[in-house]
């Protein structure tokens, strides 16, 4: 209804490329939450670490005081028992549960990495942005004999500048300084002879000039490559 050209080329109409924006854009900010979450987490882990660290560096210290003003006692039954305890001395901070996945050696928390924020062109790939989408301006073929609406037309839009009619299979192109649609042919023969926008008057570049990337039915005939990922056996059939 309203359409609108990357700098690629693609045509989207432009509520719907709107949506996909906004939609990446909270996205985005939700995965951002969660990373700076994580990153909060971290720095109170390595705090609460370096917290039990000076704890233990001060027991060690305090118990070899102690050994130096006193004598070490003979180790009795009792004091065994009590040693083997996981709860007594330095391990009464380490959790018993070792039967817990948690607890594994080989456990591991899922890091997650920061964000792009950049939003990508669902069909290019490449960046996204709003300010760079052109609005497309069709030019509707002028026929009054016809009485039909456009959409049951068969022939319904027409060079800007030069009224051929444009078909499924005619190249086009879009100014960017206008919006207007015309053919390749056209860019060819008439605008790359002064680099003017003929409709306006306005000078032209080479990255003025927006080929219209067109649609397929099928991947066959669209330019996309199709590449295998896996190979499988298949079954003949008779």
């Amino acid at each position: 209804k309203r359409p609108v050209i990357t700098p690629q080329g693609y045509v989207f109409d432009k509520e719907s490329i709107f949506s996909f924006i906004l939609e990446k854009k909270k996205t985005y900010e939700k995965q951002l939450k969660e990373y700076e979450r994580q990153k909060q987490e971290e720095v109170k882990e390595f705090r609460d670490k370096a917290a039990t660290e000076e704890e233990e560096a001060r027991e060690r210290f305090e118990e070899t005081e102690k050994n130096i003003v006193t004598k070490r006692k003979t180790v009795s039954e009792t004091d065994h028992s009590s040693e083997v305890s996981n709860m007594s001395g330095k391990r009464k901070r380490e959790l018993p549960s070792f039967w817990m996945p948690s607890m594994c050696p080989d456990a591991k928390k899922s890091k997650l990495v920061k964000p792009d924020k950049t939003i990508y062109c669902p069909m290019s790939g490449k960046p996204l942005k709003v300010k760079e989408l052109i609005d497309v301006v069709w030019t509707e073929v002028n026929d009054p004999d016809n009485k039909k609406s456009l959409i049951s037309r068969e022939d319904r839009y027409q060079c800007a500048v030069t009224g051929d009619t444009l078909y499924n299979t005619t190249p086009c192109a879009v100014l960017k300084t206008s919006g207007h649609v015309v053919t390749v042919e056209c860019v060819e023969k008439i605008i790359k002879k002064d680099w003017l926008n003929p409709l306006t008057g306005q000078t032209l570049k080479e990255k003025d000039i927006i080929p219209i990337v067109r649609g397929a039915t099928g991947f066959s005939s669209s330019g996309h490559q199709l590449m295998a990922e896996k190979e499988r056996p298949m079954n003949a059939i008779s």
